[in-house]
């Protein structure tokens, strides 16, 4: 029969015909035979399924082979024995080589025919050994899947015990010498199904023996982390991720980040691979575990391997995005890494150039899977966008293209980001090591205390939060100058753009300090205000000078003495009268404009001036220092004397309705307070007056000084503001010289704010001088802080006049303190002032009992000019000045109205608590309350922002693209400064973390008790506190 079908296959007799005849050959298979005959058959059918010239001769070896070993079966066991199968695995067969796949299909089929018989045994036992070194031999993808259908089909044949491990770990390194070199789509779908095939048996073996997977996957780790330059892992590795169980990725990354012995080099290489593996296809969770290893590794500050990865393969992750199957995952690693990489924009900046191309692509197709993936990339577009603001020229063709996206608010940006920086992930290794963490939840930055420099800090984090101001700053050329403005710049951009949780401003202290500043002793954050102001201001308008006397000569800008600064500024005021187009930086954002009218009483002439300020002092209303003073109507009483005070009624019509002394006001109020003093000598409430005191000096009080309506004991800024504004009676030793009475002679003086500032500063004077003891002790009254402010400003045709800039305004109203003010009866004003609405943007808090010790810390939230009352009430059409006996500003007006609606908009709950290196969110209802709480913490000084500008200062905003989100471009020379300096702290980082991974297995775990009281003040000593937080020592100290 064996001769019969060898010459049926190789004759020439039609396909049909032989079909016929196969037929009936397998028919007769029920039949019997002899041995010698089976085995014939079974040599010849053996032959032609493994040395077949075409598929015809292939199928007919396999249709007899299975009839004859069905019905004889022994002979079939006497023939595929153990010797043969070796034979055909170590050997081949005839020509046909041992690695060639027929063969493995061949003994699979052999296996399936013999499964009953005993002897199937001793195959699986031959086949456990001859598995092993086949894999070890590093098969090809083909054979190793065929290989695997054998093995998924009788699991008997695997490896076992340790044998098993050592199978598994061969199999990897066998996957990843895979490789597929053709770039047709079949070869490639075939090859992806071998794969799959190999990875489905590991998958097998890892639920049958779990004590296998973790040997393998640290052989998938040695393979991928492999720095031999010969040799490249099959991305094939890929297909394996899927089938480790997410489980296991806490575990497994941490046995990686803290392995001692995975060098950097490796653990690059290991990442840059897992990257790679984003490309293949049908692959699941690839794109988790790389993330989960880039927190890993950041948990770790192992910031040199992320940096080096992102910069090495983000074009690759991005290329990514067009292939649809891997799209997903590519697109939550690019976002993981973008969101990361904050302390550069060379990582984003690397893809800017692909981006509209890409989306175009992606709108043009108009696939809802596509308009879904362009919104969730627009939004981490406009993210880096957001945090890198300074490169309109890149960010304008992304912009007009993503235009119809929905961009992200604010708030929803600030939060992706602060969540994905590398410096927020947290460590959950060992809790005994202490973070170095970055920025704060916050997103803001701290200034490190340099040794009593907190007034510095808490004023330069005002301006800082001063957003319209700081855009101006930020948006500078100042390349090449080293003026004290290039310094403000530098400061201000790492404020914006550090990784680091606090930064040290030593350059721009040193060179912002007023020079009868002792170095390290506490100082007047007010008086360090106007001094920076005053020289920023002088400096940029002798720099002016220069430009304009040397314009044939490049623009050179140096470090100018105070003495030159004082002496160029005094020649630009008398010869130089600037327009608004002129003004400097300072001018436009804190000047205002103030005329002082002073009409003789006697001959009734009057003068005027007006000057220009940048901050206006407030002092304490006589009435909430002086508690028992009763303040009669002149024309009514008779004069008496109270508790020293002399009152008399006025001497004529000349004299005008009322004479004030303000030296018995400061007589009073020292008798006041040193009374008080003897009660409760931590409690004390006077008024600052640097006068020289006059005993024989008499006073006529108005009963119309600002007085607490309704017995309130809380006076507000508007309280003060209006006893500023109010009208003074210069009599006694500060009568004025009447040039038409050529003599002096009382008069009236009252002051109008005839030009309002961008940002209007309030100093509240609380430092008062203490005749008795002879120091300067503060008034620890609380002061209402009003949300909206409204200023009465009065524009006149004085308001045009040539004025002259001065810092120091020449009126000791301004600088001092004036307890010392009436409001003359029978005196109304012609017209109500413009009413300029004004939104609190920081307050900086003292906190102590003197000026000489103590703390500053600010409260400060971001306030742009487009924020404005009428947008969320209506803005009063008239607030009700008063007659003679009331206040300029009455208490209950439609400002409170405004205040409530702002708050119930949740317009004040963005504040943040600057106390040196420590920032937190706090509220309007802490700032508030700050007095009332700790007693010690008073407001000092104040900025409030005008709204409704339309001055064009915020000219260049998002909507024109120049700026986006508002900032301005960074110059170059700042990002590189910053991008170094990043680079610079996150090495720190990862040095320090190192540091404490080599000392974490003998040093101790220590914690730190957490159980302080949360009520300790901001500004006090205790844990919840500022501090220094420069590391100096504050044991013993005052101030700190």
């Amino acid at each position: 029969m064996d001769k019969i079908l060898e010459g049926l296959v190789s004759s020439s007799h039609p396909l049909p015909l032989k079909r016929v005849i196969v037929r009936k050959v397998v028919e007769s298979a029920e039949h019997w035979l002899d041995e010698a005959q089976c085995e014939a058959m079974f040599d010849l059918t053996t032959r032609l399924i493994l040395e077949g010239q075409d598929p015809f001769q292939r199928q007919v070896g396999h249709q007899v082979l299975e009839a004859y070993a069905r019905y004889h079966r022994p002979e079939f066991e006497s023939f595929f024995n153990k010797t043969f199968v070796l034979g055909l695995l170590q050997q081949g067969y005839h020509s046909l080589d041992r690695k060639d796949v027929a063969i493995v299909d061949y003994i699979h089929n052999g296996l399936k025919l013999i499964m009953s018989c005993p002897s199937v045994l001793d195959l699986f036992s031959l086949l456990q050994v001859e598995v092993l070194r086949m894999v070890c031999e590093r098969p090809e993808p083909q054979l190793c899947a065929r290989l695997s259908d054998l093995l998924t089909d009788f699991v008997q044949c695997i490896p076992k015990g340790k044998l098993s491990i050592t199978f598994c770990q061969q199999l990897v390194r066998t996957i990843g010498h895979f490789q597929c070199v053709s770039t047709q789509e079949k070869e490639l779908r075939e090859y992806v199904s071998q794969v799959t095939k190999v990875s489905n048996l590991l998958q097998n073996i890892w639920k049958a023996e779990p004590s296998t997977l973790l040997p393998s996957l640290q052989e998938v780790f040695a393979s991928i982390s492999s720095t031999d330059a010969s040799f490249e892992p099959s991305v094939a590795l890929a297909s394996l991720v899927q089938h480790i169980p997410l489980q296991m990725i806490t575990v497994l990354i941490r046995s990686l980040t803290t392995d001692p012995n995975v060098k950097d080099a490796s653990m690059t290489q290991a990442l840059c691979r897992m990257i790679d593996w984003l490309s293949w296809p049908l692959a699941q969770h690839v794109d988790t575990w790389v993330i989960a290893l880039l927190k890993g590794l950041a948990a770790v500050q192992k910031f040199t391997i992320l940096i080096d990865v992102t910069l090495l393969k983000i074009e690759l992750v991005f290329n990514r995005l067009w292939f649809p199957l891997v799209r997903p995952g590519a697109l939550a690693v690019l976002s993981h890494m973008l969101l990361s990489f904050q302390h550069s924009p060379e990582a984003f900046h690397l893809i800017v150039p692909h981006v509209v191309n890409l989306v175009h692509s992606f709108k043009s197709d108009g696939l809802p899977s596509s308009t879904a993936f362009l919104v969730q990339l627009t939004e981490l577009i406009h993210c880096m966008m957001y945090h890198y603001s300074g490169f309109p020229d890149l960010y304008e063709p992304i912009l007009e293209a993503i235009k119809d996206f929905p961009k992200p608010s604010e708030e929803k940006i600030k939060l992706i980001l602060n969540q994905s920086a590398w410096t927020s992930q947290s460590n959950s290794l060992a809790s005994c090591l202490s973070r170095l963490s970055g920025k704060s939840e916050t997103g803001k930055t701290g200034l490190i205390n340099l040794g009593n420099t907190c007034y510095m800090n808490s004023v330069i984090q005002a301006l800082f939060m001063a957003t319209d101001f700081r855009r101006q700053v930020l948006s500078l050329n100042l390349n090449g100058c080293n003026s004290l403005m290039k310094k403000l710049q530098h400061l201000f951009a790492f404020l914006a753009h550090t990784q680091r949780e606090a930064y040290a401003p030593r350059i721009f202290f040193e060179a912002s300090r007023p020079p009868w500043f002792t170095p390290r002793s506490q100082q007047d954050c007010s008086e360090y205000l106007r001094f920076l102001l005053d020289r920023l201001h002088e400096e940029e308008k002798i720099l002016k000078v220069q430009s304009s006397h040397k314009s044939s000569e490049s623009p050179g800008c140096s470090e100018t003495s105070l003495q030159e600064v004082a002496i160029k500024a005094a020649v630009l005021t008398e010869t130089h009268c600037a327009s608004d187009g002129e003004k400097t930086l300072i001018e436009k954002m804190f000047g205002g404009k103030l005329r002082t009218h002073i009409c003789c009483l006697n001959c009734r002439s009057t003068s005027q001036k007006v000057e220009a300020f940048t901050d206006l002092s407030l002092a304490f209303c006589p009435s909430s220092s002086v508690e028992n003073l009763s303040f009669q109507d002149p024309a009514s009483s008779p004069s008496t004397e109270d508790d020293g005070l002399t009152q008399a009624s006025g001497p004529g019509p000349s004299e005008g309705p009322g004479v004030c002394n303000p030296s018995a006001i400061a007589i009073a109020c020292d008798s006041a307070v040193n009374e008080r003093m003897v009660d409760s000598p931590d409690e004390f409430c006077c008024t600052e007056d640097t006068s020289a005191p006059n005993d024989s000096s008499k006073m006529l009080v108005n009963k119309d000084v600002p007085q607490k309506p309704g017995g309130e004991t809380t006076p507000s800024v508007t309280d003060l503001l209006n006893y500023f504004l109010a009208p003074e009676i210069l009599t006694g030793d500060n009568q004025y010289y009447c040039e038409n009475c050529a003599s002096l002679q009382n008069a009236e003086k009252t002051m109008q704010i005839t030009e309002e500032p961008e940002y209007l500063i309030l100093t509240l004077l609380r430092f008062s001088y203490d005749q008795k003891y002879h120091v300067r002790r503060k008034i620890l009254d609380n002061v209402s802080l009003p949300l909206v402010l409204e200023l009465p400003v009065k524009r006149t045709p004085f308001s045009s006049l040539s004025e002259s800039w001065s810092l120091d305004v020449d009126f000791t109203d301004i600088s001092e303190n004036l307890a010392k003010k009436l409001k003359p009866s029978g005196t109304e004003e012609a017209c109500s002032p413009k009413l300029v609405p004004y939104l609190l943007s920081s307050v900086v808090v003292h906190s102590g009992v003197s000026s000489e010790s103590g703390h500053y810390y600010s409260y400060a939230r971001n306030v742009t000019g487009t924020e404005s009352p009428c947008q969320t009430c209506p803005q009063p059409e008239t607030l009700a000045f008063s007659s003679s006996r009331n206040h300029l500003l009455g208490r209950d007006n439609p400002t409170t109205v405004i205040e409530q609606d702002l708050e119930n908009k949740d317009m004040s709950k963005e504040w943040f608590l600057f106390n040196d290196s420590r920032v937190t969110f706090t509220s309007f209802q802490s700032v508030q309350k700050i007095t009332s709480r700790f007693p010690k913490d008073t407001a000092y000084v104040l900025l409030y922002k005008r709204q409704n500008s339309t001055d064009g200062l915020n000219g260049n905003n998002s909507t024109t693209g120049l700026w986006v989100n508002g900032e301005p471009p960074l110059q170059k020379e700042l990002m590189d400064a910053i991008t170094k300096d990043n680079k610079l702290y996150l090495q720190e980082q990862e040095l320090n973390a190192r540091a404490r991974a080599l000392q974490a297995a003998s040093a101790s775990c220590s914690f730190r008790p957490n159980g302080f009281d949360d009520n300790d003040p901001p500004g006090s000593c205790g844990p919840t506190g500022g501090g220094g937080g420069g590391g100096f020592n504050t044991v013993g100290r005052l101030v700190f």
